[in-house]
C-alpha cells in the first residue's frame, strides 16, 4: 500500500475578540474544530479554504494571510495530515447553506472558552494555530504559488 499524506486547509476567522470555530460529529463524539476540510481534485488550496469555510459555517470570507504549515499523524486513524492554515475576516453569513452533514454548529468562541475545551478539540493543530496567530504569526499569501 502507497502511503500518502491527507492534503487539508483550515482557515482561522476572529471578529470582535472571537473565533470561529465549528461544532463536528465525529463518531459519536462532539468535537471543536476550525472551519477545515480537504483538498479536492483541480482546487487551490485558497478556494478549497474559502469553500470549507462556507461549507462548514455559511460565512463567506476573504483570504488575508498565510498563518502556516502543520504535519499531524492521528493516534485515532494514523492517518497523516499535512495542513496550509489561513487567516480570514469574515464578510457575510448565507444561512439559506446548508451546513456540511458531520456539523452539528458554526459558533464564535472567545480563546479562554477554546483552551477550556481543550479536551475537545478535535487535534492539536486547533489550538495550535490560534496560538500562533495571536503571536501576530502570519505571511503573504504570494507565499503560497498555484500551477
Amino acid at each position: 500500500m502507497k502511503w500518502y499524506p491527507h492534503v487539508t486547509v483550515a482557515t482561522i476567522v476572529e471578529r470582535d475578540n472571537l473565533f470561529l470555530m465549528v461544532e463536528e460529529n465525529k463518531n459519536g463524539a462532539l468535537l471543536l474544530n476550525q472551519p477545515a476540510g480537504h483538498l479536492e481534485q483541480n482546487e487551490t488550496l485558497f478556494t478549497a479554504a474559502i469553500r470549507e469555510t462556507k461549507e462548514e459555517t455559511q460565512w463567506e470570507i476573504k483570504l488575508e494571510a498565510f498563518l502556516g504549515n502543520s504535519l499531524f499523524t492521528s493516534p485515532v486513524n494514523n492517518i497523516t495530515y499535512m495542513r496550509t492554515s489561513f487567516i480570514a475576516s469574515a464578510l457575510r453569513q448565507d444561512q439559506s447553506q446548508p451546513l456540511d452533514p458531520d456539523i452539528e454548529s458554526a459558533l464564535w468562541l472567545s480563546i479562554e472558552q477554546i483552551r477550556a475545551n481543550k479536551h475537545r478539540l478535535r487535534s492539536p493543530m486547533v489550538l495550535s494555530d490560534i496560538e500562533r496567530y495571536l503571536t501576530g504569526e502570519r505571511y503573504p499569501l504570494t507565499m503560497l504559488e498555484h500551477f
